[in-house]
């Protein structure tokens, strides 16, 4: 017999994160304070994805939380102004034939990014201990494996040099609700409330408790939770962005590669240029 995983008891935090220590009730004081905050972050994130580029990091952003919580407006924020040639994203749904042949992280394995990438995951391999041990998908013993399973892949990705974040945005009942009924009397957005959401409301509490220990088990030094507070959707919006710009300034090489004066001469050369003529940059709209 195998000798168990050394990371099955989890290697958590100090205090662990839960939900019933989330403020839902943060919020931004206006229009203007969000749009002021978001342009700014968003342009940080633009550095940030730069310079991974020329750093050759790798990071791994995934995004859990509550049907409706926003998960979706806060990938299109965060990627609204990032180059498209070096991120992707993956929303993750329901495993193939295939797949449900194989073991159940097979999957992620395809979709973690190159050198130099990001990739985004809507949802991800936390499945396994929450819509799986829900709807009993899986069985108590799966489920209940899959904790050291998860961590032991996360500190896999660690060690090879993986940048992690985590973000879970929580949103109250009743806020969810609020958006269902939005949803449903939006002939544009109904699409978006499925059999599958009503289902999962009306199991809420296991939602809850999947959710609970989820986060006690699988936050680690290596890859934390973030928990953010999802009532007040630019509120969380920011704070997703502001999630992923602190954790890339603390793991990253955050300098983006210049030119040196010598090369700056040459290329000025090559151009054509005398020392006394200066580059006119393009127009706005070019």
């Amino acid at each position: 017999m195998s000798k168990p995983s050394s990371l099955t008891k989890p290697p958590s935090l100090t205090k662990p994160p839960s939900l019933k220590s989330i403020d839902l009730d943060k919020r931004l004081a206006d229009a203007d304070e969000y749009q002021d905050r978001l342009k700014a972050l968003q342009g940080k994130l633009t550095l940030l994805q730069i310079a991974c580029f020329h750093s050759h990091h790798r990071v791994v952003i995934v995004l859990e939380g509550w049907d409706a919580s926003g998960k979706g407006g806060a990938i299109r924020r965060m990627t609204e102004k990032l180059d498209p040639r070096s991120y992707r994203v993956h929303s993750i749904g329901k495993p193939s034939e295939t797949e449900l042949q194989q073991h159940y992280l097979q999957r992620f394995w395809t979709k973690l990014p190159p050198k130099g990438s990001i990739a985004i995951f809507d949802r991800s391999w936390y499945g396994r201990v929450l819509v799986e041990r829900v709807e009993e998908l899986a069985s108590p013993a799966e489920w209940q494996r899959a904790y050291g399973e998860i961590n032991d892949f996360e500190r896999q990705l660690h060690d090879d040099g993986v940048v992690i974040i985590k973000l879970f945005l929580h949103i109250s009942q009743d806020e969810q609700l609020k958006r269902y009924l939005e949803r449903l009397n939006n002939p544009v957005k109904n699409w978006k409330l499925t059999a599958e959401d009503l289902r999962n409301r009306a199991k809420a509490e296991d939602y809850n408790s999947a959710f609970e220990d989820m986060l006690e088990k699988t936050s680690s030094h290596f890859a934390p939770w973030h928990l953010i507070p999802g009532n007040h959707k630019w509120y969380a919006r920011t704070e997703v962005l502001q999630g992923v710009v602190d954790s890339l300034e603390k793991t990253i090489d955050t300098r983006i590669p210049r030119h040196s004066a010598s090369e700056i001469r040459a290329a000025k050369k090559a151009l054509g240029l005398t020392a006394t003529k200066s580059i006119k940059g393009k127009k706005r709209g070019d």
